[in-house]
C-alpha cells in the first residue's frame, strides 16, 4: 500500500483532529454505496481504511513513523541488534566498530563455525561459501528439510472488509448492531459509544481461515431512517401539520426513536422555525443524548375544496403577504 499518509492526504505532523476529518471526508467520498457506478470505489475504499488503520492508532503510527512496521502494518526486517544491521545475507554481517561477524562468531565458536559458514557443517547441505549465508541444514524436522511447509501452513488468514448498518432505534436501544461477515455468516456487535459513521469495529477471528485466521473489519454507518436525519448527536423530524392546527396551534403526537410523545405547537406555525424535543436525540461517548429539532410542514387536504378556495381569494383580497425576499425575484 502506499504512504498512509499520502493517502489521507495529510502531513505526518497532523494531529489526530486532522487525520480523522480527512479519513472520514474521503471514506464518505469513496464509500462504494454512493459510488454503485464506479467498480474502483471499494479499491479506493478499502485503502483508504487500511492507512487509517495505521496512522489512527497511536500505537501503529508510532511503530510506522520509527519504520518498524510498513505501510501494511506488517514488521519491517531491521537487521540484528548488536551487529549494525547488514547489506547482504550473503557477504557476512559486520559490526558497529568495523569487525565482521563472520570472525566474532569463528572466535566463540571455532572450526565448528567455519563448517557450518562453508555448507560443510553435519547435515548442512553445501554451496555457498565465503560467508554466513542463512540457516540451512537447521530447520526444524531435521537437517537439510526446508520451513516454506511450515510457513505456508502457519500463514495468517487475511483480513475482510465489510459494511454494517446501523439502526437509529439500536443505538438508543440494544446498542448492538447485526454484522454479516463475507461467508455468509451473522453475529451481532455492541455498537461503539458515541458512535458515528465511518468508525471501524475490529472483529478477531473472524476474517479469512489461516493460522491464526484473520480479522473481519466492519464499517460501521447509518442505516437511512423513514422519519430521522442524523445530524451530529441531534436528529431532525419533518411534521406534517394540517391548516388549522398551523393556524390555530395545539397538541400533536410526535415520533422518537423510543414512541411517540406529545408537543404543543403554538398558534401560526410556519416551517421556518424548528421546535426542540430535549433529550430524544443520540447519545455522546458519555452517555448525554442530543435533541430532536421538530420543522412543522403544512400539508392541505387531498382534493379540491371550494369553501377553502373561496377563503384563500377573500384572505388574497384583505390580507396579502410576501413571504419570499428579492433574492427570489432576479
Amino acid at each position: 500500500m502506499r504512504d498512509p499518509y499520502e493517502v489521507l492526504g495529510v502531513p505526518r505532523s497532523a494531529d489526530e483532529t486532522t487525520i480523522k476529518k480527512a479519513y472520514r471526508k474521503l471514506a464518505k467520498q469513496h464509500h462504494p454505496d454512493a459510488n454503485k457506478n464506479d467498480p474502483r470505489s471499494k479499491e479506493r475504499f478499502a485503502e483508504v481504511n487500511s492507512a487509517y488503520e495505521i496512522v489512527g492508532d497511536k500505537d501503529k503510527r508510532r511503530q510506522f513513523d520509527a519504520g518498524e512496521i510498513d505501510a501494511d502494518g506488517k514488521p519491517r526486517f531491521t537487521g540484528f541488534e548488536g551487529f549494525g544491521g547488514a547489506s547482504g545475507m550473503g557477504g557476512g554481517f559486520r559490526q558497529a566498530g568495523g569487525r565482521p561477524t563472520d570472525d566474532i562468531l569463528h572466535d566463540i565458536f571455532g572450526d565448528a563455525f567455519a563448517s557450518f559458514a562453508n555448507g560443510t557443517a553435519r547435515g548442512g547441505r553445501g554451496g555457498r561459501r565465503g560467508g554466513f549465508s542463512g540457516f540451512e541444514g537447521f530447520a526444524p524436522g531435521g537437517a537439510g528439510s526446508s520451513t516454506s511447509g511450515a510457513s505456508a501452513a502457519s500463514a495468517k488468514g487475511a483480513d475482510v472488509m465489510v459494511t454494517a448498518r446501523v439502526r437509529l432505534e439500536d443505538i438508543v436501544g440494544s446498542g448492538k448492531v447485526r454484522i454479516t461477515l463475507p461467508n455468509g455468516k451473522s453475529l451481532d456487535a455492541k455498537i461503539p459509544a458515541g458512535f458515528e459513521p465511518g468508525q471501524q469495529l475490529r472483529l478477531k477471528g473472524q476474517g479469512g481461515e489461516g493460522t491464526p485466521p484473520g480479522d473481519a473489519i466492519a464499517i460501521l454507518v447509518y442505516e437511512p431512517h423513514g422519519l430521522f436525519r442524523p445530524d451530529g448527536y441531534n436528529l431532525r423530524l419533518d411534521l406534517p401539520v394540517t391548516l388549522d392546527e398551523a393556524v390555530l396551534g395545539g397538541k400533536v403526537r410526535v415520533p422518537t426513536l423510543e414512541g411517540a410523545v406529545d408537543m404543543t405547537i403554538p398558534a401560526g406555525v410556519t416551517g421556518s422555525k424548528a421546535f426542540r424535543l430535549r433529550g430524544k436525540g443520540l447519545p455522546d461517548k458519555k452517555g448525554v443524548r442530543g435533541d430532536i429539532f421538530v420543522t412543522p410542514r403544512i400539508v392541505l387536504p387531498d382534493g379540491a375544496d371550494a369553501g377553502l378556495e373561496k377563503l384563500m381569494e377573500r384572505w388574497r383580497e384583505v390580507r396579502p403577504y410576501d413571504v419570499r425576499g428579492p433574492e427570489f425575484s432576479s
